[in-house]
Formats: structure tokens, sequence, C-alpha cells
């Protein structure tokens, strides 16, 4: 069966805090029982392993990350972790052996850089590894990275020699010489092989290992898979932006390409040539090499990408291009393909199709951002409206917003000011006109975002003087930027300013309407309703927006909400107004009938509470006519025929009802309305006959006589002397207790 959701997020969560405080028993504790609720979740084993192994419970947490591993193979983070312990525990060939696997792993998902980062880790743990130096020697041959490629063939010589293998182990060096001839290390030990001399590790070290740089003109490495935010995506960001963060993307994956691909392959060889310039920063050299192997019919969307940057950092616009528009569907490299084809379209001179491309590297990243599906759902809409604007500006405007775009995606710290950036957008393409940029994109700068965050700043710690005085600083320099004005409306409810607040909410729904833009009337007329919901003039104001737009299914709805308001302020008569118009425009759209009942239960309601009986009834007999099983319309058509001494009419509107829970097998609730009838009008013979029948066919005799019993005195207080005598020999018919007695006052009454 499956698990209960809300408690193993709750121990989860409390699993996470534990850890925070690094307090590993009652972590152990709270992702054991997540485990309990959930056998099969990853997350939760992979959560209680890492407890386990802080805790220094070794070998609980190598069982846990074996189980973790089962369920989801294709992580590498369980087989990583087996490994990390294992060789803790001293089991060295176990650990390197699972550090193997784990770059199986990420070899599988092209994260050759990780998979090199594992067969390291397992050759320092143990020998005669020779499978795993070969792979690695050809992985950094294939990425560039000669020096390391050259100290591993050395390496696997000197094991091949160990073996007795001295013709393999010339082999190797021979392949360390193809990379570099003149390689002093390698030329010693092709010597030492060819005079039987020994070979020892040491002399196989170079001391002066080129370590790869982790950036070459100006790109930073890419963070690690998964999300960041804060100071963390910060840090990590390219200076460059997207460019700059899918370059070392698509070294990487085609550094992985290469390595899964026959050397033999001449456009293979050109592209690890290619890969070695670019780390080195000789553009013009790897754009050669690059063409080459396109030449020799080599294909891969991160062998144009790093190719169309080449071009465009030599200033070759078309071929740029050319080579970038092949990448723009490879999602690792897209919002770098769409950051360099702006550049591109902005150099060339049109800034139309450079902000379209702008607009879709925001929303790539900003998407990629998002914390989950809906929000990344939210920012498609925010960035759609936001394209969709760009054909409606000037190229001067466009050319403004390009600049600002540009300049927003350079530096170390663009990720976080996409987010800042963001949020404005949002919130001016919801408040101003989204189909133009004329009245936003003035206003998408570092000084009016600054300074909305400072007033959001001085809103959250309570400092609303502050906030307000920055607001109206604001508004000299922007005084027609809306989102300035609807701030000022939430300063005045947070000071408790309620009217003043709906006064400002009202002026900007006003402005919209002189501006054409009913849309944006009705969203800000919404949002000052839900501040103040009993403000019958917001709601007046909406319901004529809406009708001018023959929004009748809102219309409806707000109908239904001034009525409430008006209830609730104690205006019965506006209140019951409001439904009958409400009902009368359900009728003319043909409203589904469960909303008309609804309707017309609210105007019984004030039927009832206004005391006019018979206006309720043919209310509550309307309701019944939509819907004849509607239970609580029948219940208050009983009450009130009693209330207008119509007791006829109201036992049998309680028979159709009793059939309705007949029809429904609903026998306790037969039973339960007529005890609750038989309460509230104890002197009605007929209910107190029914209750009585029921009792007797359920089975529950002395119930049914003690109904019985109160029948027949009634009967007798009445004059029904005849009737009174049925009833009792109904009693005695039963074999109640007491026989006798019945008996006797049976015999009485007839005698």
């Amino acid at each position: 069966m499956p698990g209960n959701r809300p408690l193993y997020e709750q121990v989860m969560n409390m699993g996470h805090s534990a850890a925070w405080d690094q307090q590993w028993d009652k972590a152990i504790a709270a992702y054991g029982r997540a485990v309990q609720e959930f056998p099969d979740d990853p997350a939760a084993h992979n959560s209680l392993g890492l407890a386990l192994l802080q805790a220094r419970r070794l070998e609980d947490a190598l069982k846990v990350y074996t189980r973790a591993h089962q369920l989801a193979p294709e992580d590498p983070i369980p087989l990583e972790k087996s490994a990390d312990v294992l060789e803790r525990l001293g089991r060295m060939k176990e650990a390197a052996q699972q550090y193997i696997n784990v770059a199986e792993v990420y070899l599988s998902q092209r994260d050759l850089e990780k998979a090199i980062d594992n067969w390291e880790r397992a050759t320092h743990l143990t020998s005669g590894l020779a499978h795993i130096h070969q792979r690695l020697a050809m992985a950094y041959e294939r990425t560039g990275q000669r020096q390391k490629s050259i100290n591993q063939y050395l390496r696997l010589a000197f094991d091949f020699q160990s073996a007795q293998r001295t013709d393999i182990a010339t082999q190797a060096v021979e392949r360390a010489l193809r990379i570099d001839p003149k390689n002093a290390n390698a030329l010693n030990t092709l010597q030492a092989l060819k005079n039987g001399a020994p070979l020892s590790p040491d002399m196989l070290e170079d001391s002066e290992i080129d370590q790869e740089p982790k950036r070459q003109r100006g790109f930073e490495a890419a963070p690690d898979k998964g999300k960041a935010t804060g100071e963390q995506v910060a840090a990590e960001a390219s200076p460059l932006g997207p460019l700059g963060e899918a370059v070392e993307n698509a070294l990487a994956a085609l550094a992985a390409y290469v390595f899964d691909t026959d050397m033999s392959e001449t456009g293979i060889l050109h592209a690890v040539q290619g890969i070695e310039y670019q780390r080195q920063g000789l553009v013009s050299e790897a754009v050669g090499a690059y063409e080459r192997a396109i030449a020799a019919h080599m294909s891969h969307p991160a062998l144009h990408f790093n190719l169309g940057v080449l071009q465009l950092e030599l200033e070759h616009w078309k071929e740029a291009a050319r080579h970038l528009e092949l990448t723009t569907d490879d999602p690792p490299l897209a919002a770098g393909a769409m950051h360099g084809l702006s550049q591109i379209y902005n150099a060339l001179g049109n800034p139309r199709a450079a902000s379209f491309h702008l607009v879709q590297a925001l929303r790539l990243v900003d998407i990629d951002m998002a914390a989950s599906p809906e929000d990344a759902d939210q920012l498609s809409e925010i960035y759609d409206k936001l394209t969709g604007g760009i054909d409606q500006a000037d190229e001067q405007q466009l050319r403004n917003m390009n600049r600002r775009f540009l300049e927003l995606l350079t530096g170390p710290e663009w990720k976080q000011r996409v987010t800042k950036t963001r949020r404005q957008l949002e919130e001016a393409i919801t408040l101003q006109d989204p189909e133009s940029l004329i009245n936003i994109m003035p206003y998408i700068n570092d000084h009016i975002t600054e300074g909305l965050n400072l007033i959001d700043a001085y809103v959250r710690n309570g400092l609303f003087n502050l906030a307000m005085d920055q607001a109206h600083y604001m508004l000299e320099s922007a005084p027609d930027y809306l989102p300035l004005h609807w701030r000022i409306g939430q300063i005045l409810l947070e000071r408790d300013n309620i009217q003043g607040a709906i006064n400002k909410y009202n002026l900007v729904a006003k402005t919209y309407l002189v501006r054409g833009d009913k849309e944006r009337a009705t969203e800000i007329l919404q949002e000052a309703l839900k501040v103040a919901p009993m403000d019958t003039s917001l709601h007046q104001s909406l319901i004529e927006v809406l009708v001018e737009m023959e929004k009748w299914d809102q219309v409806l709805s707000q109908y239904v909400d001034l009525a409430d308001a008006y209830y609730q302020l104690a205006d019965t008569d506006s209140a019951r107004a409001t439904y009958q118009s409400a009902i009368q425009l359900a009728q003319r759209i043909d409203t589904p009938k469960d909303q008309i009942v609804h309707i017309l239960h609210r105007m019984g309601d004030i039927d009832i509470s206004r005391l006019d009986l018979r206006q309720a009834m043919r209310t509550y007999e309307q309701i019944r006519k939509l819907d004849p099983e509607d239970e609580q319309a029948r219940r208050a058509l009983v009450d009130l025929y009693y209330r207008l001494n119509d007791p006829i009419s109201a036992i049998r509107e309680l028979d159709e009802l009793l059939r309705v829970y007949a029809k429904q097998h609903r026998a306790n609730r037969i039973i339960q309305v007529l005890e609750e009838e038989v309460t509230r009008y104890p002197g009605d013979m007929a209910l107190r006959s029914r209750l009585a029948a029921v009792y007797r066919q359920t089975g529950s005799v002395p119930k049914a006589v003690e109904q019985l019993d109160s029948l027949a005195e009634l009967q007798l207080e009445s004059g029904l002397h005849g009737d009174a005598l049925v009833t009792i020999r109904r009693i005695i018919s039963m074999n109640p207790d007491r026989l006798e007695d019945y008996q006797r006052l049976l015999q009485q009454l007839s005698g």
C-alpha cells in the first residue's frame, strides 16, 4: 500500500533539520521512519545513508547505500558513497571496483570529467588496474590533457614490464611519444626498456605536469548539474553568462563523444586537436581543427557550438550564426547558443532578432533555475508576453532593451541579477501593458530594480515610513510606473490604512480603464477585493467592467460575491436583490443547475432570516423542482410547512424525502431524520407512527413500543379512541414487556 506522503515529508524535514544541526542520531531516526513509510524511495535511503556515514556506522551505511543503488541504478551518488564507505573500512580493492562502477555510470551520462575523477581514485587505492590506466590515458589524450595522458601511458609501461610483457610496455611508451616525440621521461623510459633496465614509478613522474586550467580566455568551468541558489549561484556562474557556461558544457560533451569513438577516424583526431587548441586559447588553430573535423564528416552539437563560439570571438558573424543555430535545440547548449546569437545580431545591426534571442536565453536560464514545474510554467507565460511585445517596439526601444539585457548577462553575479530583474519584469508585465515594451523597458534598469528591492526590504522589516518615503522618492522619476503605485497600496495596507489602499488600487484600475485596458483593470480590482472583500463599491466597479467585456461567468461569480458581502453587512434587502439578479443572469446564460441551486439556497436562508416564510417556501419549492433529491431543501420545506400550520403538506414532503433515502439505501438516515422531527414536533401523531413503523422494521421493538405508547396517549388526549385501540393492538402484537398492562388497558377501552 502507498505510504503516508504528509508524514513522509514531515519526517524528512525533521531529518534535514537534525542533519543541519549535526544531530545524527535524530537524523537517523527521522530518515529511518521515512524509509519505513516509503521503502522504495531512493531519496530517503540516500539521506539515511549519509546520516549513518556521519555517525560512523559504516557497515549500516554501506547496506543502505547498496539498497539505494538497487532502487536507482542510474544515480551515481549511492555507488560513489558506498565506495567511500568501503575505503574507510579499509576494503581497498572493493572500493576501487566500486569507483570503477561509478565511473561507468557517469560515462553513460556523458560526464567524462567525473568518470575520470573516479578512475583516478580507483588507481590510487590499488595497483594492477592496467585497463583503467589505459582508459585514463585515452581520456586525457582525447580531451587535450597531453602530459597527464603521457604519464598514464608510462605507468602502463611500468605495470606491463612488471608482468614480464616488455613488448606491450614498449607499445605504451611509443603511444606516449606520438603525443609528444620530445618528452624526456618517455624517451628515457623507452631507452630503459631497450636496455632491459627495471622501471621505477618515481622515474615516470613529470615534475612539471601540465595542470589543466579551470578557466581559459575568461570561460569558467560549468557548475555541477543540479540547482543552486543565492551565493552558491553567484560563486559558480561564469562571468560570461550563459555563453560562458555552455562553452564548458560543450567541451565536456565533445570530450565524452570522442572518448567513445574510434581514434582512427580522421574527424575525431581533428576534434581532439580542436579541444586542445581551444583549452590553450589558440582560437584560430582551434577553428581550423574543428573545420577539418566537419570536413571529415564529423557532426555533433558540441562541435558546432565550439566552432560557433570561436567564430564569434573572431567576429566572423555569419559563420558563427550558422553553427550556433544548429545547437539551439540541444538543452545543455541552448541558452548559450541564444546568448551568442543575440550578440551576433546585435553586432549585425538587427536589434529585433537580437532581442528575440536574448529573451529566449533569459527564458531558458530562468526556467532552469525554477524550483518546480509549476514555477517553470509561470515563467514561460511571462517570457511569452515579453516575446509578444518585441514586434510592437521600435528599433530604438529594442536597442535599449538589448543593451540592458546584455549587461544583465555579464559578470559573476548575473544569475542573481536575472532572478531580481525577472521579478521586476513579471510585476511590470502584470501591471503595465504587456503588448508593448514602450511602458515597460524604460523602467527595467538597476536604479528601479534596486529601489523596488529596497522598498520590499523596508516592508519586510516593518519600516513602513521608510518604505513610503522611498516609494514617493522613486515616483519623482517614474510617476506613471504602476508597480510603484501598487507598492504604495501594499504599504498602506501594512499600516492598516485600508481605505487609503483601496483608493490607490482604484486609481490604478481607473488608469487602466483610461488606457482602454479592461483586462488589467479587472485584475487590479480582483486583487483589491482580496484585501477588502466587503467593499461593495469595488464589487460593483468590477461587475461594470466585466459586463462591458461580456464575461458573463465572471459577472455571475461577482454577483454572488457582492450579495455575500451585503449579507455579511446585514443588508439583507440588497443581498436578496443581488442574488435575484444572479439567478436571472444564470438562467439567461444557461448556467449549470447546481450553481443555480446554490444561489437559491442562499436566497432561502435570507428569506427565513427575514421571517418571510411564504417567500422562503416558494424559494425552496423552486430548488426541489430543479433537484428533487436536494435533502436540505426538503428538510427546510418540512419545517416551513409546520411553521405555516400545514402539517399535511409537511408530512407529504417528509414522505417524499424518506423515499429518496430509501432509494439511496440510507436506512440510518431515515431513522435519524424521523427522530429529529419527533423531537422538534413531539405532538405530531403521524411522525410517531412513521418512526414506530421504521423501528419495528429494523428490529428495534422496545423503541417501536415506546413510540406507539406515546402515540396512543396523544390519540386518547385528542379523543381518537378508535385510533388508540388500533395502536394498542399493534403494541400487543409485538409481545412487549408489561404485556398484561397493555391487555388490561385494551379491555378497559373496549368495555
